[in-house]
């Protein structure tokens, strides 16, 4: 029983997949709709959009730690949680599923934490890039790799181009890692060769 967090173009492809293996999906939590456009008219997120195409239940808060949108997410009693491109979460909301919170990166972490890793990939001149899944932990982009793709950056590719590259179903081949909990007061967040783990 999942809980999917996400809401750019780029989260689509992972719900979609998610959905297509039949899981059972409780709810779909996304940005607050917002004006856009000439006539500020309410724009809806990708994600919105296709969970709703899907027949799924739609959550929308303006704030994680709303102690209503608090209780709805008890309420749904999900094994796990799935972020893809969403906003940083509080420590009650991803610690709340037995499971914990599953989070896909379009980087190869610890490389380019945070917003935007695609496009800094692109400025910085990088050669190859790629996407990470790890349990999420109180630093941002912290936690154990599940699994790790590299992909080759074109000379002249651009950032929509390897955005296209990042998605879940470009790397639906990742090797699975397996690795275990970081220790307790583990200090820098580092790849290690022989763990394949970000620590705390």
């Amino acid at each position: 029983r999942i809980i999917f967090m996400g809401t750019p173009e780029f989260a689509v492809p992972s719900l979609q997949r998610i959905v297509n293996a039949r899981y059972e999906v409780a709810a779909v939590i996304t940005a607050p709709d917002k004006p856009a456009g000439r006539g500020l008219q309410m724009n809806q997120s990708a994600i919105k959009k296709f969970a709703l195409s899907k027949g799924l239940h739609v959550l929308q808060p303006e704030k994680l730690k709303d102690p209503e949108f608090l209780k709805e997410l008890k309420s749904l009693n999900a094994d796990m949680q799935i972020v893809v491109a969403f906003r940083m979460l509080p420590e009650v909301v991803w610690n709340m599923p037995p499971m914990g919170t599953i989070n896909l990166h379009g980087s190869l972490l610890p490389q380019y934490r945070g917003a935007a890793p695609i496009n800094w990939a692109i400025i910085n001149g990088e050669k190859e890039t790629g996407a990470t899944t790890f349990r999420l932990k109180h630093e941002i982009d912290t936690g154990n790799i599940l699994m790790q793709q590299k992909i080759k950056i074109g000379d002249s590719e651009t950032a929509g181009e390897l955005h296209d590259c990042t998605t879940i179903t470009k790397v639906r081949k990742m090797k699975t890692q397996n690795t275990p909990d970081p220790a307790p007061g583990t200090s820098a967040a580092e790849i290690t060769d022989n763990t394949n783990k970000i620590g705390e």
